[in-house]
């Protein structure tokens, strides 16, 4: 069965439109159909993973929850519509201090409420976060991240760690656990009428709470302080102490260990969609993402021995996080790659180097944002400048193309000994297909080669960093 012809059953008329959605990380497909009423249309991949999310969506809606009402479900389960939520996630509102705590309040809420009456069962694709589950998340971790950064490490020592980590982790499950939502993350709220609403729940089992929060507070393109994020954490456990054997200092103790678990299980994904998959907003979440890691775990304090039962995993991370050079341009002798974007108008960037050569590509035969009102005050760095180059595909196409070029290129200049790569970027302005692809590019040749310093500047916005 169509979407439109499930739209049909739904409200008895034609839709006038069916527009795609920008892509999420899973492969489901997400349209939004416009008519009578608009709906927005899900297809999945999965009819158990469909199963689930009609199911809890179904039961924390009867719970009084933020969530979409599923309207009409195909006969084979692999298609549903749902009630449309706008296009507004937290995501582009994390500067907004009162919309950050409802939703934490609301997290504690579904915390205290949300498993009452729940059918674990029917959770997908298992039911708790048991020892197998962590086991899954920290080899994911291992093979689609670990390995692809070429660190040597003792394999049987890192199993070790992990087993011990999954059985702490799980002991909590047991313990403790409630509904757990897995993945729960600004981009998965969605801001209706100043209120949050909860999407992407299908993946949901039963475990520790602290593990939602964490993956909320430590969002690696989120980009919280220490301060918002003591805020934030003291928000949520204000709402949760109402609950009876609520421990406040038990909570935080969860929340560091599980903020470890959730950093590994992103990077895992990080590394199969970003360095894997290639897809640009997975490699440019990798930075901070190795930034974050090594807060959570506390590398550059001596004194502190929380992970300490964790020996070799802790040097792993030590390894991971310490390979970003954090020179300055004259300090450095290894290979540096200078990405830049730049207008065509203002002439080509310098190459301080002298040496010449390199990549410069023309991104002037896209669809250029600067020529739409809502966009001109913008650059390629902003979410909704993103969005519109990323649904018309001809800038992943395009990149595409450039990366086939410059990796190889990084690839031979490290083989070879060279110190020094130009890459730039040029448009009509500067400003955001231009910006948009070095951005991605920088971030890309950094997760693909973590040992090459890269230098990203955005000449025309006078922005210069070393990733």
């Amino acid at each position: 069965m169509t979407l439109s012809e499930l739209y049909i059953r739904a409200t008895g008329y034609e839709p006038d439109n069916i527009t795609p959605l920008t892509p999420a990380g899973s492969n489901r497909r997400y349209f939004r159909l416009s008519g009578k009423v608009t709906l927005i249309g899900v297809e999945g991949t999965s009819r158990e993973e469909n199963e689930a999310f009609i199911y809890l969506a179904g039961h924390f809606a009867a719970a009084g929850m933020n969530v979409p009402e599923v309207m009409a479900v195909s006969d084979d389960r692999m298609s549903y519509l749902l009630t449309d939520l706008g296009d507004t996630p937290l995501f582009s509102c994390l500067d907004n201090r009162t919309l950050l705590e409802k939703t934490v309040r609301a997290l504690a809420h579904l915390h205290a409420n949300g498993a009452e009456g729940l059918d674990f069962s029917r959770c997908f694709p298992v039911e708790e976060f048991d020892e197998r589950s962590v086991m899954w998340d920290l080899n994911y971790f291992k093979y689609s991240f670990l390995n692809t950064s070429g660190i040597v490490y003792d394999e049987p020592s890192l199993q070790n760690d992990f087993e011990r980590l999954a059985t702490r982790v799980a002991d909590l499950t047991r313990r403790k656990g409630t509904f757990m939502y897995r993945d729960f993350q600004s981009r998965n709220v969605m801001v209706k009428d100043g209120e949050p609403w909860f999407i992407d729940f299908q993946g949901g089992r039963r475990g520790p709470a602290a593990y939602d929060l964490a993956s909320f507070i430590y969002q690696a393109k989120a980009g919280f302080d220490d301060e918002t994020r003591n805020r934030l954490t003291d928000v949520y456990i204000k709402e949760a102490s109402v609950c009876e054997g609520f421990d406040p200092d038990a909570f935080r103790h969860e929340l560091r260990l599980m903020a470890l678990v959730r950093s590994l299980q992103t990077l895992g994904a990080y590394g199969l969609r970003g360095r894997m998959e290639r897809k640009p907003h997975f490699l440019q979440s990798i930075p901070p993402a190795l930034a974050g890691l090594r807060r959570i775990a506390g590398l550059d304090d001596h004194t502190d021995q929380f992970f300490s039962e964790y020996p070799c995993l802790m040097e792993v991370i030590d390894r991971l996080t310490g390979v970003t050079p954090r020179h300055t341009a004259t300090e450095y002798d290894g290979l540096t790659v200078r990405v830049s974007s730049f207008s065509f108008k203002k002439g080509l960037p310098d190459d301080p180097s002298g040496n010449g050569g390199g990549f410069v590509f023309d991104c002037r035969a896209m669809d250029n944002p600067g020529r739409y009102e809502q966009y001109r005050s913008l650059t390629g760095l902003d979410r909704p400048v993103i969005e519109f180059l990323e649904e018309r595909g001809e800038i992943t196409k395009f990149l595409d193309a450039c990366y086939s070029l410059v990796d190889t290129a990084v690839a031979n200049y490290l083989s070879r000994g060279f110190t020094s790569l130009c890459i730039s970027y040029g448009c009509t302005g500067g400003q955001h297909r231009s910006v948009y692809s070095a951005e991605h590019t920088a971030c890309h040749i950094k997760a693909l080669f973590p040992g090459v310093r890269v230098i990203l500047n955005h000449r025309e916005q006078k922005i210069l960093q070393v990733l």
